[in-house]
């Protein structure tokens, strides 16, 4: 893609997503046009992985609305079965309850758990998360060497939550890029990664608050706790 295009496309980017829910998880879709020295990588899950996640991500929905009603606010994101919770709940057996809930679920393979406890997070803090998501997937799209079509982006009170199937080079640039948006607190890397060699595609996407590499965890801790994380000071 011409250089001079992708700054267009990273604004038309942030303007399809301030239509998308406020839940800042709709699906992000691009036109592919090929690059001179790399393709643009899609979705590297599989198509029945996608089915799968978006099932899960259903399922979560509506178990923790039947477990918790009004009182709690738990959200999935699920990428190849690596499910993803935030929100808040009142007490930390329910934040307990919510894992073991996420877990029972079909095609869950391992579960990061960043439920927070306390009160729910008010409606302006919800939108301004989704308003950082759409900030990061269209930074992600301008940047070179950054599969940005295989990483899924979710923010929960200023921390922006990073999963998808990455060589640890597009991790490493995906998470800088995040870093550095204004408004974001931290960055948590819950990637799953993988050897160039055994991609099909090359990527064709290429500063900072905090990055926490959990790409190996499969209960995180709570977002206050950093787990000996590392991180990147804020710029």
């Amino acid at each position: 893609m011409p250089v001079s295009v992708r700054p267009l496309l990273a604004r038309l980017m942030i303007g399809l997503a301030c239509l998308a829910p406020l839940s800042g998880c709709g699906l992000f879709v691009v036109g592919g046009v090929a690059a001179t020295s790399a393709t643009v990588a899609t979705d590297r899950r599989t198509a029945g992985e996608q089915l799968d996640d978006q099932t899960i991500e259903l399922r979560v929905s509506s178990e923790m609305n039947k477990a918790f009603g009004d009182k709690a606010r738990v959200l999935g994101t699920s990428y190849a079965g690596r499910l993803l919770l935030v929100g808040d709940v009142p007490t930390d057996a329910d934040r307990q309850q919510a894992e073991t809930i996420a877990r029972s679920i079909t095609k869950v393979r391992s579960v990061d758990n960043y439920i927070r406890v306390g009160d729910l997070t008010p409606l302006s803090v919800r939108t301004n998360d989704t308003w950082l998501t759409s900030k990061v997937k269209s930074q992600l799209v301008a940047t070179e060497n950054v599969p940005f079509r295989t990483i899924k982006t979710t923010t929960e009170r200023g921390v922006v939550y990073l999963m998808g199937k990455v060589t640890d080079d597009e991790g490493r640039r995906a998470a800088a890029v995040a870093s550095g948006i204004s408004g974001v607190n931290k960055v948590v890397k819950l990637f799953t990664i993988v050897a160039r060699e055994t991609l099909l595609t090359e990527p064709g996407r290429q500063n900072a608050a905090p990055i926490t590499n959990d790409s190996n965890a499969s209960s995180a801790p709570a977002p206050e706790d950093t787990g000996g994380a590392q991180a990147m000071p804020v710029q």
